[in-house]
């Protein structure tokens, strides 16, 4: 069983990974971020903003120069890249694979972003990655058609086959640990 204190090692909560990433997009598309424009790209009050930011400074991961404009540091730049690339891949597996409408792969996508290890992201980039060099294949589809017709349903999740699934699932992932021990 794993440690569900582990998601305290993470290196930035849900609101600071917003932030630094928010930070960069506004840096990428107007050359600057002030505290202002933080707020109302997050829908927040600067005051919020000032709280998460003042953190974020303090471990290094936000900088303010003399005009009161933010950036991120090397640290912070390679965090808030990896969120949104694990942004991108959750989503794209979601969409593409698991057959998740847009909308809601997006807000799931973002509920994890910050959360996922990378070894789990670079799975999933790997999968996608031999996906795309099969989408052409008519069972890929199939199983893809297949799984958003499921996911139309709007019965109570989970659903019999679904709960049976998950119990297979746990019983053969005791089984491998079992042999490893």
């Amino acid at each position: 069983m794993s440690d569900w204190r582990e998601f305290d090692q993470n290196p930035v909560s849900h609101s600071a990974a917003h932030h630094l990433t928010t930070i960069g997009d506004l840096h990428d598309e107007v050359g600057y971020a002030r505290v202002s424009d933080v707020a109302r790209h997050l829908g927040i009050t600067r005051g919020s903003v000032s709280v998460t930011l003042k953190g974020l400074r303090h471990r290094g991961l936000v900088v303010e120069d003399e005009h009161k404009h933010l950036s991120l540091s090397v640290e912070g730049q390679r965090i808030a890249q990896g969120i949104r690339t694990k942004r991108i891949l959750i989503q794209a597996l979601f969409r593409d694979v698991l057959g998740v409408p847009d909308e809601i792969a997006e807000q799931d996508a973002c509920k994890i972003e910050h959360l996922i290890s990378d070894m789990t992201a670079e799975a999933a980039g790997s999968l996608l990655e031999g996906l795309e060099d099969l989408s052409e294949d008519q069972r890929i589809r199939s199983l893809v058609e297949s799984a958003r017709s499921s996911s139309d349903s709007s019965s109570p999740f989970p659903d019999t086959a679904t709960q049976q699934l998950a119990n297979r699932l746990l019983k053969k992932a005791a089984a491998i640990e079992s042999e490893d021990s």
